[in-house]
């Protein structure tokens, strides 16, 4: 199941089929589906869980928390939506398409991959550009 929440901000609209492609994503990465929540909210409310939970003290776009038992796909991911909004504006790119590319980015460490390398990296961003493309 894949639900979603908002603390401190507005809430968006979230089409079904964003869901459906999250769980394709999974399904295609030979995975299975237990629970993922999202937690969409502001750069402050994120801050504070970066730094209550992982003693960084710096603002992010995303904070995933892995509950991943073998190949059951579970988390609580934090997602802040001015810091999406600002790096679309940055990279030039349509809300909804940062929003869907940090979705999907979330779920992609889950299963596994990185991003701390260049070469890491580059996997990273093909994996959200197969994906996205297929949304």
């Amino acid at each position: 199941m894949i639900q979603f929440f908002f603390e401190n901000i507005d809430q968006i609209e979230i089409s079904p089929n964003t869901i459906k492609w999250l769980e394709g994503l999974i399904i295609s990465e030979n995975r299975k589906l237990g629970e993922i929540t999202y937690i969409f909210c502001d750069d402050e409310y994120l801050l504070k869980v970066n730094r209550d939970f992982l003693d960084h003290d710096y603002y992010t776009d995303i904070i995933t928390f892995d509950y991943v038992k073998g190949k059951t796909i579970s988390a609580d991911i934090f997602v802040s939506l001015p810091r999406i909004l600002e790096n679309s504006k940055t990279l030039a790119k349509d809300f909804k398409s940062e929003l869907h590319r940090v979705l999907a980015h979330g779920i992609l460490h889950l299963i596994g991959y990185k991003d701390k390398t260049d070469e890491e990296i580059a996997e990273m961003r093909a994996k959200e550009d197969f994906y996205l493309n297929i949304l």
